[in-house]
């Protein structure tokens, strides 16, 4: 599965712009409108996010933010999806590292840089991949985290050989929906993250895993 972008999203419908960006100074400027929008959600959370905070935000116009954006869902959306893109981009490419010797070691590892964006990833923290602004996606739309979680048990069926059919993928996702909850749960009142509830979520991922993947 491929890594994919934010005009890629927009393309599938996922993602509402107004207009797409064609040029090198469009694009620029609608990166720097997702980044104040991020720098708001990690401020206030994205509950309270307007349009008129990320052109302030931004130092640009309200007209400039509605030439993108039809409404503050769009903009949350488009954050949503970048955070996405680099979330897959970082967890398959260490899944995939060859220092890893087992899926244990590899699962871990794709999950320490989730959680480290929950730290880093400005905006992360609230918004993670942009599923929690609609929990009930369009028939034909694949939810944010199943992307996620699709692309990196594909990652471990590559490199290390583990098996994968309905009820590993259904596995899966779960463990990927639990470990997503308690990272959350875990940084709603802590930026470092509270410890135990980090380590609950590695627990039950293995719990969870184990059974189908057998043991390293």
């Amino acid at each position: 599965m491929s890594t994919p972008s934010v005009i890629d999203a927009i393309s599938a419908g996922q993602v509402s712009l107004r207009n797409e960006p064609v040029q090198a100074r469009s694009t620029a400027r609608l990166a720097a409108l997702m980044d104040a929008a991020a720098a708001v959600v990690d401020e206030i959370g994205y509950e309270r996010l307007t349009t008129a905070m990320v052109a302030e935000r931004a130092g640009a116009s309200i007209g400039t933010v509605y030439r993108y954006f039809p409404d503050r869902i769009a903009v949350l959306q488009a954050l949503g999806a970048r955070n996405l893109e680099r979330a897959l981009s970082r967890v398959t490419e260490e899944a995939a590292n060859v220092k890893h010797d087992d899926w244990v070691s590899a699962l871990s590892a794709s999950m320490d840089i989730l959680v480290q964006a929950f730290r880093d990833e400005p905006g992360f923290r609230s918004l993670r991949v942009g599923d929690v602004i609609d929990l009930r996606p369009a028939p034909n739309e694949t939810p944010y985290k199943s992307i996620l979680a699709g692309a990196l048990l594909e990652s471990l069926v590559s490199r290390f050989g583990v098996p994968d059919n309905d009820e590993v993928r259904f596995a899966f996702e779960t463990a990927i929906e639990v470990s997503d909850a308690l990272a959350a749960r875990a940084f709603a009142r802590n930026p470092d993250g509270d410890p135990a509830f980090l380590g609950a979520g590695s627990s039950i991922v293995a719990t969870l895993l184990t059974p189908h993947f057998g043991k390293p």
